[in-house]
């Protein structure tokens, strides 16, 4: 196994100095992608913590096979994205008077603030639904931002059963956010 891949290994069991490692190692390759299609360093950045945010959500689901080419979809697709939303909201711009850009852009920022508060509602609502044990790191993990180590001692546990439930607690998730989805 080579150093990457441990990294990215170590990044997956909640390490947060390897993730802060595979941001800091792939930044430039990101915003190398990202500022030819969104053409402006200042949204770039904003487009590559995305990809980033993207990358932490999506990396227990990594199959070790070409991080690079999978990470540089990622950054394409999120830039591509945000070109589509900005195309939809200048596409706005023409067809309203101009005090009606500052109530639309209010109105489209609390329709966003809505659906993300609701989404995070319903994924409480889905954790609330997991086994105990499940719950219990969940909550010990992402919530009050524990390490491995602090839920292993407190619960009294190996650290390996505590990735494992963390990794059976997200499966589980997966597929609860998936079935309510449809």
């Amino acid at each position: 196994m080579n150093p990457e891949e441990i990294l990215i290994k170590r990044a997956v069991a909640g390490d947060k100095a390897a993730f802060a490692q595979l941001v800091e190692k792939y930044k430039a390759y990101v915003l190398a992608i990202i500022l030819p299609l969104v053409k402006d360093s200042f949204h770039a950045e904003n487009v590559a913590q995305e990809v980033f945010l993207q990358l932490y959500i999506s990396l227990p689901q990594y199959r070790f096979g070409g991080f690079r080419t999978w990470l540089g979809r990622i950054a394409t697709r999120k830039a591509i994205d945000w070109r589509r939303k900005q195309q939809k909201i200048r596409e706005k711009e023409v067809f309203l008077p101009e005090n009606e850009h500052l109530a639309q852009a209010s109105k489209d920022f609390m329709e966003e603030k809505l659906i993300r508060r609701e989404e995070a509602e319903k994924i409480r609502a889905l954790c609330r639904q997991l086994p105990g044990n499940y719950q219990t790191v969940i909550e010990k993990f992402y919530f009050l931002g524990k390490s491995y180590r602090e839920i292993a001692r407190e619960e009294k546990i190996a650290v390996k059963t505590v990735e494992t439930r963390l990794y059976r607690a997200r499966q589980k998730l997966k597929e609860q956010w998936e079935e309510s989805q449809q």
